[in-house]
């Protein structure tokens, strides 16, 4: 899961000490080595937005805070082949188990590209490496580039969010190569995912739900594939529904989640601009969703002026 970095609202810059809480909330609630991963940096986690030094001192909270309890992942997306090689160093001297790489985005760039950006990272570091292919990067990673890059020893996981033509490409990717990469689904195909052999998945609303998100990967390798689904519909289609209002409104990534545990009381913040803050326009509809998947208790009815109204919102 991608851990939000938290910033003060003052000057916007990072706030280590809510990113610690951030963390032990989340492994306190049963995010643990063996059902979970936390990725610091990551898109939700800003990265486009954090300066090399704030990226890798984001990593190593991450990482001293969890101290060994779960597995830490590091973004490190860039457009520089140099910047992803000092990362990837970066990353392995803070004890970081993986980093996330995609295609390099903003140029055209070719498979062959992709391809030596990887193996750059690999040639000089021994941190394990998540593709992930998604869909705002240069190229999709194709089932022939992913055979070239299953020859790259570092190269662990295959993280998928990417849109297809329906000729089910996300499953003909997890059939060939679910034996050599650990694939995490991060399109929400759960259950054709998992029953193909799909190692992991990546679902927001577990920063501020994480018991929610921890029973859910419980039920897929029971395969409890129908209550799975059930799931998926009573909580990740509304949050969904409500992140894809927001767009119109606004882009970027963890928005929704650093509001959602603002109201449900845990540490949070805006995220940094161009991204403008959601807060105060979303705040009404962010809460009355919690209520509907149980995530906050319904409020109430409270007279006023001989009129029946619901409490304010948190």
């Amino acid at each position: 899961m991608t851990v939000p970095t938290p910033f003060r609202d003052s000057d916007l810059s990072v706030d280590l000490p809510a990113l610690r809480r951030h963390v032990e909330f989340l492994i306190d609630s049963g995010v643990v080595r063996g059902n979970g991963m936390l990725l610091a940096g990551g898109a939700a986690g800003d990265f486009s937005t954090m300066t090399f030094e704030e990226r890798v001192k984001v990593a190593e909270t991450v990482v001293e805070t969890a101290a060994g309890r779960v597995s830490v992942a590091m973004g490190a997306q860039t457009t520089s082949t140099l910047e992803l090689v000092r990362l990837a160093q970066a990353a392995e001297a803070a004890g970081v188990d993986l980093i996330q790489v995609s295609p390099p985005f903003y140029f055209s760039h070719t498979s062959d590209d992709f391809y030596e950006h990887v193996l750059a990272a690999a040639n000089n570091s021994s941190v394990g490496i998540i593709l992930y292919n998604t869909f705002w990067t240069s190229v999709d990673i194709s089932n022939q580039l992913l055979e070239r890059c299953a020859e790259i020893d570092n190269v662990i996981c295959l993280k998928w969010s990417c849109p297809d033509m329906g000729n089910m490409e996300f499953e003909q990717a997890i059939t060939k190569f679910a034996d050599r990469f650990l694939i995490i689904d991060n399109q929400m195909r759960f259950i054709v995912s998992h029953m193909l052999g799909a190692g992991g998945i990546e679902m927001h609303p577990c920063n501020f739900m994480p018991d929610w998100g921890v029973r859910l990967w419980h039920l897929l390798e029971d395969q409890q594939y129908l209550e799975a689904q059930r799931e998926l519909v009573r909580v990740g289609m509304p949050f969904m529904e409500l992140w894809q209002e927001i767009e119109h409104w606004t882009s970027g990534d963890g928005y929704l989640d650093k509001l959602c545990m603002e109201l449900m009381g845990l540490g949070s913040s805006r995220c940094r601009p161009p991204t403008r803050d959601i807060r105060t326009m979303y705040r009404d509809k962010a809460a009355a969703m919690l209520r509907s998947i149980g995530a906050l208790p319904e409020v109430p009815a409270t007279r006023r002026d001989d009129t029946w109204s619901g409490a304010d919102v948190p």
